[in-house]
């Protein structure tokens, strides 16, 4: 996490501070982790980072405003930080946090290697690495804990934005984790996963791009009001993904991959049914082909409508997942697990184009 500058390291005001936050795939759980339902009933998610990432770099400029460009969203928000007037509409998530900081004069730039509403908790990653990045450049010592904690007070309390708390914890923690919500708090608990089983999952999963992105705020707001109204089928079948994310860490611990594979099915299944909006004639359509062409079991990740789709895939059966996978204009995507979480780094002006 956040370090102070080494010994002899320059500190002028040109000093430049990086850093960079995980994305993340959610394997089993989600939606549990959002309000009211993990206050109410406790929630579960079991998650992995992956090495994608979201980057912020920002540097002290000669003036009294903040400058923020999102380089994905090609907008930028120029604001006094320490006026309390309302937010430009613009990033108002990055700008809130800046607020938060009071850090005033600053260059700031944001990239992510998967756009909003990818599903890969992008937008929850940004926030872990600007507050990461602003911790840094005020000299302050923020636990993961505390990084994560203060990006879901931003997002969910701040700015009163619906979503789960499960992608905040992840981006600043990394690795593979079982997080567990309730009234009480948020408690992550790492993985300890036998070497052996990584590289086989590894090599059963197939990620692919819809080439889709989506708004999940309806998504969540008809699942929300399931929860509130005590829907029976809603709470039924959170109650139900909560014991299969259990069950999933199990077969994962015990290097069970077809069962892993299986799990994810059957969670997939109960998911698309908290909302009408998860799934769609497209999603539909690349599951079922892949499930054809010999997918065991895979997911639509995020709150759904859109974006980017996991499968767990025999190793004989992959090439031919994939070719149907690239047919439908669903390209897999290659990765590799990430366990580093947020980190922050200092570097030079000259390296700052």
């Amino acid at each position: 996490m956040s370090k102070t500058l080494p010994e002899g390291f320059p500190r002028s005001t040109t000093t430049i501070v990086r850093s960079r936050a995980p994305l993340r795939i959610s394997f089993c759980g989600g939606g549990t982790d959002v309000s009211p339902y993990p206050e109410r009933f406790g929630g579960v998610v079991l998650s992995c980072t992956i090495d994608k990432y979201a980057f912020v770099s920002l540097r002290a400029q000669d003036a009294l405003h903040t400058t923020v460009t999102s380089q994905d969203l090609g907008v930028q928000a120029q604001f006094d930080p320490h006026d309390r007037s309302a937010l430009s509409g613009k990033i108002d998530l990055a700008e809130a946090i800046v607020r938060r900081f009071g850090a005033s004069g600053l260059e700031c730039y944001l990239q992510s290697d998967a756009p909003p509403g990818s599903g890969l908790g992008s937008s929850s990653a940004m926030i872990v690495a600007l507050i990461a990045a602003l911790a840094q450049h005020h000299g302050l010592h923020l636990t993961p804990y505390e990084v994560a904690e203060l990006a879901v007070q931003i997002e969910r309390e701040d700015l009163g934005i619906a979503g789960g708390l499960q992608d905040q914890f992840a981006a600043a923690h990394g690795g593979f984790n079982l997080i567990e919500f309730n009234a009480d708090g948020t408690i992550l608990t790492p993985l300890r996963i036998r070497d052996d089983v990584l590289a086989e999952l590894h090599l059963h999963l197939l990620l692919c791009s819809t080439g889709g992105t989506r708004f999940s705020a309806n998504i969540l707001a008809e699942q929300i009001d399931g929860v509130e109204r005590d829907d029976a089928r809603v709470l039924g079948a959170l109650h139900q993904m909560k014991r299969l994310t259990y069950d999933l860490k199990t077969a994962l611990l015990r290097g069970r991959i077809a069962e892993f594979g299986s799990i994810l099915d059957a969670a997939w299944n109960l998911k698309r049914t908290l909302a009408s909006g998860i799934s769609n004639r497209q999603i539909e359509e690349v599951y079922g082909a892949a499930k054809r062409a010999g997918a065991i079991g895979g997911k639509l990740l995020g709150a759904g409508g859109g974006g980017y789709m996991l499968f767990c895939v025999p190793f004989s059966k992959r090439s031919t997942v994939r070719a149907a996978l690239e047919t439908l204009g669903a390209p897999a995507v290659d990765f590799q697990f990430d366990f580093s979480g947020a980190i922050t780094w200092a570097t030079l002006p000259d390296t700052w184009t």
